[in-house]
């Protein structure tokens, strides 16, 4: 299995990609969408966690209402996974559950407490010729 990659929404609205390591890894497995993990055991210390989502190795997006690890065929109105045409068009949609298992590629994860070494250098300030006119 390859390692996975950890998207890491920040609170200024970017995101921090991270590898981790195929042996780390196997610790989220069985967790599901919703769910807290610390940083610790994934090599970021003194941060918190909150699973948003994330994909598996042909690109299905996990669902947090489709129970298990498995993939379903669902019949969708809205969500993720889906792009909605129209007004109340229901669409057959190819998604992963909820729990984290050996075929997921991606997490997506947001920051609940942030730890002691910033995940990302701080922004960077417009040039003044750059901002603008108030």
């Amino acid at each position: 299995m390859p390692a996975i990659k950890l998207v890491i929404g920040l609170s200024d609205g970017r995101c921090v990609q991270k590898e981790i390591a195929e042996e780390q890894s196997r610790i989220l497995w069985g967790k599901k969408i919703g769910e807290a993990i610390e940083g610790d055991t994934i090599g970021l210390a003194g941060y918190s966690f909150l699973i948003t989502g994330g994909s598996d190795y042909c690109g299905f997006p996990m669902r947090k209402d489709v129970q298990g690890p498995s993939r379903r065929r669902i019949l969708a109105v809205k969500g993720v996974g889906l792009k909605q045409k129209a007004k109340g068009v229901r669409v057959r949609k190819t998604v992963c559950g909820n729990t984290i298992h050996g075929n997921i590629v991606q997490i997506n994860v947001k920051v609940t407490k942030a730890g002691a070494e910033p995940l990302a250098p701080p922004k960077a300030e417009q040039p003044a010729e750059n901002k603008p006119l108030q």
